[in-house]
This record gives C-alpha cells, structure tokens and sequence, in this order.
C-alpha cells in the first residue's frame, strides 16, 4: 500500500469517528435538556406561586409540639373532633393555659400549678361567661352576660349556689341561698321601688320590706304562708275579694282565717 492510499485510509476513518463524535455529543445535549429545562421550569413556578401566595412555606399536620432545650414538651397544637386546641404547658409539663375552638364557640381555660383549672372563659350561644374555681376544682363564682342581662353567681366549697345577683330591664335582684340552695332573701330593686324578701326553710315568704307607690310597708306571714301582720302602706285583697288600701300611718293584725283582728290606722 502506497503513502497516498494510507492517508485516504485515514481521512476515511477520521470522518467516521468525527460523525460518531457529533451523533454522541447530540444525544448528550439532548438529554441534559430534557432535565435542565422541567428544572428551571418548576423552580420558576415554585416562585411564582410563593410570590402570589405571600407566603414561602405551608405545614400541614395533625398534631404540632413544640420543646424547649430539655426536650419537654412545651406548647401543643391540635385539632379533633371537638375542634382546634392549643395547650401551653409548664417544665413539669402540666397545662398553663388551654384555648380551644369549640362547637358552641371559643373557650379559654387557666390553670395552676398542680394542673388545677381555675379560672374559663368563654363564648356560648347564651352569651360570654367567666367561671372561677377553687384549689379542689369546685367552681366558685361566675360571671355572665346573658339575653336579659348580666349574672354574678357565688358558690360554696360544696358546689351549692349561695349569692345569686342580676340586673334585668325590669330592675336589679340580689338572692341569697342556705347550704341546700334554697332562696331564704332577697334584695330586688324595680319599677315599683326596693323590697327585701325573706323566706323560711321550707320555701315560704315569711317577711317583706319595701317602698311601693311612694310609701314604704313591712308584711309578715306566719309558718303556713298566712298573711298575719301589715305596717305602713299596703295594698291587700280580703276574704271576700275586695282591694283595700291602706295608708303610710297603718298598723293592722290578721288572724289565722286572713280576716283583721285589729288594726290602728290614721
């Protein structure tokens, strides 16, 4: 083989590899396009949409808790059947502090430090009530503002409602309560004017102090509800059904049958 054929041979064969080399190198280009480009695509629209939203990030889970240096869980955000909750918790890890998103509405619950709760509040369909509780758990008083008007409700360390005072359109009422939550007074202020009412054991008026039409009067009754004695000016039915008033300067006795036995008015 002369010189002249050896360099044709050559030149041959460097064109095939050449073309070898450009089909590669295509198909190189190729494919890092085809993974570059969805890249810079999808890393421009991540931006695009965190841009629009506002916001660069959103967490979705169940259950979040969050823990100090220690390891111990510190505050807990939840959400059940009952709604969203979040509790804030001491370094013994008992609750501080609990808010909730209830069905009948929000409520906001303090505790001590034995985990006690002692002190609510909340939002319901009768209106916004706060409830405080004693060392043991047993509520104590509460404070509530109603369709009526407001309430202000005291309790024993037996859970038995002692003081009861409220303020309505028609006036302002005061109610005392024994150790087995019967009313035995109350203090009412209305349209009419002040009275203080006393009541026995047994559920029966036994005294009335107050200020009517202008004048004031005392009324007593005895053990069976029997209207007995009357000072002052009044106002009673008799037997027989008729009304009778009686003036500021009046003393009168009823016997047994409801009828006047004596009576010194002027």
């Amino acid at each position: 083989m002369t010189m002249e054929e050896r360099l044709e041979n050559m030149e041959r064969e460097l064109g095939r590899v050449k073309r070898r080399n450009h089909k590669l190198l295509g198909a190189i280009l190729l494919v890092a396009g085809g993974l570059i480009v969805p890249a810079v695509f999808e890393t421009t629209a991540f931006r695009a949409r965190a841009q629009g939203a506002g916001t660069a990030k959103e967490i979705r889970a169940k259950s979040i808790v969050l823990e100090d240096e220690s390891g111990k869980p510190r505050a807990v955000l939840g959400a059940d059947k009952d709604g969203p909750r979040l509790e804030l918790r001491d370094e013994n890890g008992k609750n501080c502090a609990v808010l909730s998103a209830l069905k009948d509405g929000p409520a906001l619950g303090l505790y001590d430090e034995k985990g006690v709760r002692r002190a609510g509040m909340a939002v319901g369909k009768g209106g916004p009530l706060l409830d405080l509780w004693d060392e043991n758990g047993t509520v104590r008083a509460g404070l509530q503002v109603g369709k009526d008007g407001p309430m202000l409700l005291l309790w024993d360390e037996n859970g038995k409602e002692r003081v009861g005072l409220n303020m309505t359109k028609d006036g302002l009422g005061l109610a005392l309560h024994d150790e087995n939550d019967k009313v035995r007074a109350q203090l009412a202020v209305g349209n009419g004017g002040p009275a203080l009412d006393l009541w026995d054991e047994n559920g029966k008026a036994c005294a009335q102090l107050a200020v009517v039409n202008g004048g004031p009067s005392l009324e007593l009754w005895d053990e069976k509800g029997q209207y007995r004695f009357a000072a002052g000016k009044t106002k009673k039915v008799s037997p027989d059904g008729k009304t009778i008033e009686y003036p500021e300067s009046s003393l009168i006795l009823f016997g047994p049958d409801g009828k006047v036995i004596w009576s010194a008015i002027r």
